[in-house]
């Protein structure tokens, strides 16, 4: 569903407009909350004519924020036109549809052509007339008692709202049918979260960050110091309203009408503790029906030095599954780590590890089509180690992903070459002469991470009786699941990295939020991800039911998927994984040939431990992979 932006000259906005304050106790919760399902495309403006007299315009200048009503009390403006409304200059030029309570007479269009304006297009069907005029103008229509409601003519079927990584997981499609995550709150477990607008309510200045609590020791600001948090919280549930105008693209979140609740684990060298983590998710569930918590994002992880059965992060996470919250957890970082003769398998953290959670690998969306998609080089695969859990469970865009910046922040301040500015009025150069950077470029796991949860809230809203265990499988059972066999990809200094479509790399496939939606699909037990049993005798590697840790009296011992036509393994993980249907294809065959090689042991032993043992976001340390020319192998690090 890829469209072309189109781009226009527009009168600026001030940046200051639509800031919010920074954390909340908690007391101000917005339970009812105001703005467009998602924001709205682009809008058009044509230069800085003059609205009316300077008499006029020092008036309006002087008169407090315009916000009509019409005569059964619904707003008589559109959010983002109230925005513009509230904040921008009232002599810029814009294209609105005006719509009537009468059919529309000369008189109508005598009073907007007598401030300069002009008729587009007369809208008959719905009484209704597109204009081209001022702020001011549309200020003046307002107290017309003939007009019913006023909006901005939006490029529907010329812009897009998003860029390549929201739209291939039809995000654009999944607002369209009205979920947008309102009511729903989402814990983010991570670096803190800066007050930037895009995490306020659409057009108001009060925040959709509920609640804010630091859980870093010796440190009690919830501000984002590291610049992590700030960014995953702007891909759940950013509404874009600071990249409205100038920017190439709307930088949506998945769920932007939904709450934050902000727990700070993470300093501003993006490190932490288990402590801090499992203190973050018991607040959480303590929480959780004062702000309706009901997903949980974790972008971070560490190494493995134990059973997930043992594990005090897997242990965290499982109460807080159990609890009613779904848990969606970073796969990590290390796909490119070869150090233990693996290929890149067998690197998933903790406690992405763990069978209960969605853990969540990172595809790079080179362009809108999602069949030319392939994985990050660098995001870990699995079977996990020790306990050999097939791990990720679903795959979601993660390289060079776009969205909020966190000022003065240890990543925006040693990265300026990862900003994202405003651009000029065609679009081809985007830099600081045009505004200050509002957003901002990074690649991991963790950018993928929230991109789920956001999907997550999407489906929890639209039917709030679903378990954690269902919203599992309807988002892996949904997922697109026709990948390239075979791809590569390089790291900035050329290293080229091959990969192979595999049930450890890809999961149960790439995350199609509309598909989830409209999947209907039910059960009861547990959706924990399976094991990988290997069979020394065929040296063949296939799936069996994990075993839940423990029997809960509301959910019962059973496992929701196994041989049945609803959720067969196949359904779920897709045929292409399989050879005769039941063992599983893997990639590489060092891994596999002889019990005696390196990286096999590593594997499938039950003992070994691996990774650092510094809890760390999962974003990675540089600018992200770099395309392949799959003729020429010529490579290409464009963004």
């Amino acid at each position: 569903m890829r469209r072309q932006t189109q781009f226009r000259t527009y009168a600026p906005i001030s940046s200051s407009a639509g800031w919010g304050v920074g954390n909340h106790d908690g007391k101000d919760s917005n339970d009812q909350q105001s703005g467009s399902d998602h924001a709205e495309r682009w809008f058009a403006s044509k230069g800085g004519r003059l609205a009316a007299t300077l008499v006029a315009c020092l008036m309006l200048l002087a008169t407090p924020a315009v916000s009509a009503k019409s005569k059964d009390a619904r707003p008589k403006v559109s959010p983002p036109l109230q925005q513009l409304l509230n904040t921008a200059d009232p002599s810029t030029v814009v294209d609105v549809i005006v719509q009537y309570r009468v059919t529309p007479q000369p008189k109508h269009l005598d009073k907007v052509t007598g401030q300069g304006g002009k008729s587009k297009r007369h809208l008959g069907v719905i009484r209704a007339e597109a204009y081209t005029l001022t702020l001011s103008a549309v200020r003046d229509l307002l107290d017309d008692d003939d007009v019913a409601y006023v909006s901005l003519d939006n490029k529907v079927m010329l812009t897009s709202n998003f860029d390549a990584a929201r739209e291939v997981i039809e995000t654009d499609i999944a607002q369209s049918y009205g979920y947008n995550g309102a009511g729903v709150g989402i814990a983010i477990v991570d670096s803190g979260i800066y007050a930037h607008p895009d995490l306020n309510v659409f057009g108001a200045s009060n925040s959709r960050v509920v609640y804010s609590e630091s859980f870093v020791s010796g440190d009690t600001s919830t501000n984002d110091a590291y610049g992590h948090g700030t960014h995953v919280a702007g891909l759940a549930a950013g509404d874009a309203q600071s990249s409205q105008t100038k920017y190439k693209y709307q930088y949506t979140g998945v769920a932007p009408k939904a709450n934050i609740i902000n727990l700070r684990v993470l300093d501003a060298n993006g490190g932490g503790t288990d402590s801090g983590v499992v203190a973050a998710i018991s607040r959480a569930i303590q929480l959780k029906s004062t702000y309706n918590i009901r997903v949980l994002n974790l972008s971070l992880g560490r190494g493995i030095y134990e059973s997930y059965t043992q594990d005090p992060l897997c242990q965290a996470v499982e109460q807080a599954w159990n609890a009613g919250i779904v848990v969606v957890v970073a796969a990590g970082n290390a796909g490119r780590d070869n150090s233990l003769h693996t290929q890149g398998y067998g690197t998933i953290t903790v406690p992405g590890n763990d069978p209960y959670v969605i853990t969540v690998g990172a595809m790079d969306a080179t362009d809108f089509n999602r069949a030319n998609d392939s994985i990050a080089s660098y995001s870990s695969r699995g079977p996990t180690l020790i306990d050999h859990i097939v791990k990720p469970d679903i795959v979601a865009p993660g390289n060079k992903v776009v969205s909020l910046l966190a000022a003065n922040s240890t990543l925006v301040n040693g990265n300026p070459n990862l900003d994202v500015y405003p651009c000029n009025s065609s679009g081809t150069t985007c830099n600081s002469s045009y505004g200050s950077s509002q957003y901002f470029r990074l690649s991991g796991t963790s950018m993928a991470t929230p991109l789920v949860t956001g999907a997550a809230a999407l489906l929890i809203q639209k039917d709030p009786t679903l378990t954690p265990d269902l919203v599992k499988a309807r988002l892996m059972k949904s997922a697109y699941k026709n990948f390239k066999a075979y791809s590569s990809a390089a790291d900035t200094v050329g290293n080229v990295y091959n990969n192979q479509a595999d049930i450890f790399t890809y999961g149960a496939g790439y995350l199609d939020a509309s598909a989830a939606l409209n999947n209907s699909d039910s059960g009861s037990g547990f959706a924990l991800s399976p094991t990988a049993v290997y069979n020394s005798s065929t040296h063949t590697v296939t799936l069996a039911p994990t075993v839940p840790t423990s029997s809960s009296v509301l959910w019962g011992s059973s496992v929701l998927w196994g041989s049945s036509v609803l959720w067969g393994s196949s359904v779920v993980w897709g045929s292409n994984v399989f050879v005769s249907g039941s063992s599983v294809l893997w990639g590489s065959s060092v891994l596999w040939g002889s019990s005696v090689d390196t990286g096999f042991s590593v594997l499938w032993g039950s003992s070994v431990l691996w990774g650092s043992s510094t809890m760390q976001g999962m974003s990675a340390n540089d600018p992200g992979d770099c395309q392949v020319d799959p003729t020429t192998g010529a490579v290409n690090c464009g963004q």
